[in-house]
């Protein structure tokens, strides 16, 4: 075999052998690297190898591989992508690559993609620009577009190529939602021509791309697909093929988005530019489109926002969640879970998918029969949706047992408990797990605001006691709180982290203290709402004006979903520990008397009737609410007497103030765990950053001009928090 490198200053992400059948292998190896990414060089790169393979007479065809373990391609250098100052200099850089990908896609030799592992973004562009893929049937093995999640579009032609492939409709999902496609999927749908196992995968590839080769020019086919019933071609056809179908498409398509993104995030919008532009003006005019898109996203403060939020997660899988680095966690091998409603049941779950046997305790065998089909029913779910096997999900079911007393527990590791949320039960259940489990068993409570302290008094060893606060419901929302106390040993908080991350989520640590962080700061928004809505504001538009700001649900509507008697409970909790600044307002109470308790018992500000839901009406306010507030119902001819953003700026202020608070008390270990926290939890609107990051972009002095104004309007509950006047009288920021 002969070998062909680069040579120069910089070493090449790509070389070049010849096999003795005459297949050239491309290898992609990004020196350094534990993923391969499309650096700045890579379009120099592509123009000299495939320049070669075309010119090289012994070559018959090529095909392209990784040099890494598990990753094809992961996509765009990000970090190369935030030293663009212009939107000028993002396109000419995308313009580079649209001409040397052409080197792939007009080779005068056949190229075919050998994908092994992750191919994204970019690299999955790469892929489909090649004249065929041949792909390892390894799990590892996926096909995305992610750009949008990070305020992007692809920049490579991979939505038009995958247009041409397998239709726009498949395009725009794929480019919309960033979702993943596996080998076999896209082997069915005619992405890829063949899904083989691993190792044969390089002289398959070879022996496809030799067969390209004797067939001659044009090289790329289309994979028969499987699967394509006659009234998903008919439909196709009727959408795909002809203008009026592909108006109402497109038109339906723009429309879901407003619902979705409600205008905020830009690159969905410009996604659906760069297709319709294909569609109906060609591959070269959706080029120029796409070249001006790209530039324009990366320089604006979305993609910014994203992006940021992009490396700090990143940053934070290497996080211990403790400052020294010499401690590590505990090898954890059973956990158990006290426990088998929503929380405890979703928690179960995710401890399953980490490959941890957990043993699943409540009071009666009805109780746990009903945690065990939630958890069952998730792994069905994840059946239907193809992110398992059938064996897969027995395997995984296999791992759990349950039970109604402490049996089976003694060699439990780590004993999680979502108990009935009151401080006696609480305790009551740490001196039960001390007396039935090993000695220095880890307990882990989930409350949502009773101090991790209070609870581990109980305890005889309080140093293994430690907070893990997930959110509802579990196995989709992806933050993870643990909470230390003073007496928290540094090993045990390690080690809540790792099982954190093992179970998919993103953790934070914080420090120990009424509401932690997370139910801290949601408690002042949801009560600012309320005071709103005894000044007249109506319930709906207080929402709608809040999902207009970006929120996901509105704060009342967050009401029902959390509890009333929940809200009802915490109250008098945070007025107990922080005064008048917190107290709630009067609306609680009223609504306790009334047995409104929100969705679970189908009584709260909205109405939740089965008849509504089977006709398909949306959610609409229960009028008769406003009589048990004492208030009139509003006139809906009326406008209201509070401006929309009124609403936004008091509801979004009143919890940047108080995660500003929760900085000065100590209670967050950094403003970047504070506004991760703040989006992956809460669901601050991402494009926004964080309280912190929005802070910042507003300006600090504004933030806190208006909130001193809201002060000076409603009292004590707007007192400004210390570590804003801080910064406001530096003049510095909360980032560099």
């Amino acid at each position: 075999m002969s070998t062909k490198t680069s040579h120069g200053a910089a070493p090449s992400a790509l070389s070049l052998t010849v096999r003795p059948d005459g297949v050239a292998v491309v290898t992609y190896d990004v020196v350094g690297a534990p993923v391969n990414t499309l650096n700045a060089s890579f379009a120099a790169d592509f123009e000299r190898v495939f320049g070669e393979v075309a010119s090289d007479p012994k070559i018959k065809a090529a095909i392209l591989v990784s040099g890494k373990a598990d990753t094809w391609i992961a996509g765009a250098d990000i970090e190369m992508l935030q030293t663009m100052k212009t939107a000028g200099e993002a396109e000419a850089m995308v313009r580079a690559g649209h001409h040397a990908i052409l080197k792939i896609v007009d080779s005068p030799k056949p190229v075919v993609a050998a994908v092994h592992g992750a191919a994204l973004g970019g690299g999955f562009e790469v892929a489909l620009a090649c004249h065929g893929r041949i792909a390892s049937d390894d799990r590892k093995t996926t096909f995305a577009l992610p750009e949008v999640q990070l305020g992007l579009l692809p920049g490579m032609n991979g939505l038009q190529r995958l247009a041409e492939k397998v239709g726009l409709q498949v395009a725009l999902d794929h480019g919309l939602t960033g979702k993943n496609l596996r080998a076999a999927k896209a082997k069915s749908l005619g992405v890829v021509d063949d899904v083989v196992p691993a190792p044969i995968l390089v002289d398959v590839a070879a022996a496809f791309a030799l067969s390209l080769a004797e067939k001659g020019a044009p090289f790329t086919r289309r994979a028969p697909k499987k699967g394509t019933s006659l009234q998903d071609s008919l439909a196709r056809l009727a959408l795909e093929a002809n203008p009026i179908g592909r108006k109402l498409l497109f038109r339906k398509a723009k429309e879901e988005l407003e619902k979705k993104t409600g205008g905020h995030y830009p690159a969905p919008e410009r996604i659906l530019e760069v297709l319709q532009t294909w569609a109906e003006k060609g591959f070269a005019a959706s080029k120029d489109v796409e070249a001006r898109a790209f530039g324009e996203l990366v320089v604006g403060s979305v993609a910014h926002r994203l992006i940021e939020i992009f490396f700090a997660t990143t940053a934070m899988k290497k996080d211990s969640g403790v400052d020294d680095p010499a401690v590590k966690p505990r090898k954890i091998e059973k956990i158990a879970m006290l426990g088998a409603g929503l929380m405890g049941g979703g928690i179960a779950y995710v401890t399953l998918n980490a490959g941890i046997p957990v043993r699943l305790k409540d009071r009666d065998d009805a109780s746990v029969a009903r945690g065990v089909k939630y958890v069952a029913g998730i792994l069905d779910e994840d059946v239907k949706r193809k992110k398992l096997t059938r064996i897969e999900r027995e395997k995984k079911l296999a791992l759990l047992t349950a039970t109604t007393d402490y049996s089976g527990m003694k060699g439990t590791d780590l004993v999680i408990e979502a108990v009935f949320e009151d401080l006696a039960v609480k305790r009551a259940v740490v001196r039960e797990i001390e007396a039935a489990c090993k000695p220095g068993v880890i307990i882990a409570s989930n409350t949502s605001s009773i101090p991790i302290g209070k609870i581990a008094s109980a305890a005889a060893h309080p140093g293994n006691v430690v907070g893990m606060h997930y959110f509802s419901p579990v196995h989709k929302m992806p933050l993870l709180e643990v909470i230390q106390t003073k007496r928290t040993s540094p090993e045990v908080v390690a080690t809540a982290v790792a099982i954190g991350k093992k179970q998919g989520k993103t953790v934070i640590v914080v420090n120990d203290g009424y509401g932690f962080y997370t139910s801290r700061i949601l408690g002042p928004l949801m009560s600012e709402a309320s005071y709103m809505l005894m000044e007249g504001a109506p319930i709906d538009f207080i929402d709608k004006a809040m999902t207009a700001w970006g929120w996901p649900v509105g704060p009342i509507a967050l009401l029902d979903e959390v509890g009333i008697d929940v809200a009802a409970h915490v109250g008098p909790i945070m007025l107990e520990a922080f005064g008048d600044r917190l107290a709630p307002p009067p609306t609680m109470a009223r609504l306790v008397a009334d047995d409104r308790k929100g969705r679970k018992n189908k009584r709260g500000f909205y109405i939740y009737s089965d008849e509504a839901r089977k006709k398909g009406r949306g959610k609409r306010v229960d009028e008769s609410v406003y009589a048990v507030l004492g208030l009139d119902a509003p006139d809906p001819q009326v406008k209201p007497a509070i401006l929309r953003e009124e609403v936004q700026m008091r509801c979004s202020l009143q919890f940047v103030n108080e995660a500003m608070h929760c900085l000065g008390e100590g209670i967050l270990r950094s403003v970047r765990d504070g506004d991760i926290g703040a989006v992956f939890g809460l669901g601050f609107p991402p494009f926004r950053g964080g309280p912190f990051r929005y802070t910042d972009a507003v300006g600090p002095a504004e933030v806190l001009k208006r909130i001193q104004d809201y002060e000076a309007r409603f009292g004590k509950r707007w007192a400004p928090a210390p570590a804003l006047v801080e910064m406001v009288k530096s003049g510095k920021r909360f980032y560099p």
